[in-house]
C-alpha cells in the first residue's frame, strides 16, 4: 500500500484570507510589471515616468519608449530632473538584477513615489515591447561583468 506523500506547498499553511488580500495590496503599491506598462504606453496614459536605471551604454542602445536614463550608481541625495508630482517606475536588466530595487529605494528616501517594473526590459523584450536607441532591438540582452557582450 503506498502511503500519501505530504504536501510541500502546504508544509507552511496558507495565510488568512484577510491578511493575505493585505499583503497582496501591499505588494501591489510596490510593483508593475511589462504588461501593465505596454498597456498604458499604448493608450496614451501618461500617469508615471520611466526611469532606465541601467549604465548609460545599455541606455543608449536600448531601451523603453521614452524612458529617462538615470543609472543606479548616480542616484545619490538629490534628482533635479525629476518631479516629486509624477509616479516613477524604474526598471533594469530582468529579474537577476536588483539595480531598480536599490534605485526604487534611494529614490523613495528622497520623497519620490515609486513602483519597480517586474522583468525589466529582458521581459519588455521577451513580450515584444517596441525599443528606441541606436540598436533597438538588436542590442545585447545583457553586458557580462567583464562588459562584454552576451
Amino acid at each position: 500500500m503506498k502511503t500519501q506523500a505530504k504536501s510541500l506547498v502546504l508544509a507552511v499553511p496558507a495565510a488568512d484570507p484577510a491578511e493575505a488580500a493585505a499583503h497582496f495590496a501591499a505588494k501591489a503599491a510596490f510593483e508593475t510589471d511589462v504588461a501593465d506598462v505596454a498597456y498604458d504606453l499604448r493608450e496614451g496614459v501618461a500617469a508615471f515616468r520611466l526611469i532606465d536605471v541601467r549604465d548609460a551604454r545599455s541606455y543608449a542602445e536600448a531601451h523603453l519608449p521614452g524612458a529617462l536614463s538615470l543609472p543606479y550608481g548616480r542616484i545619490h541625495n538629490k534628482s533635479p530632473e525629476l518631479s516629486k508630482e509624477e509616479v516613477l517606475v524604474v526598471y533594469c536588466w530582468g529579474p537577476a538584477c536588483n539595480g531598480a530595487t536599490g534605485a526604487a529605494a534611494r529614490l523613495a528616501a528622497q520623497g519620490y513615489s515609486v513602483k519597480e517594473m517586474l522583468g525589466g526590459i529582458e521581459y519588455w523584450r521577451k513580450e515584444g515591447g517596441t525599443l528606441e536607441g541606436t540598436l533597438k532591438e538588436n542590442a545585447p540582452l545583457y553586458w557580462n561583468i567583464s562588459g562584454e557582450s552576451l
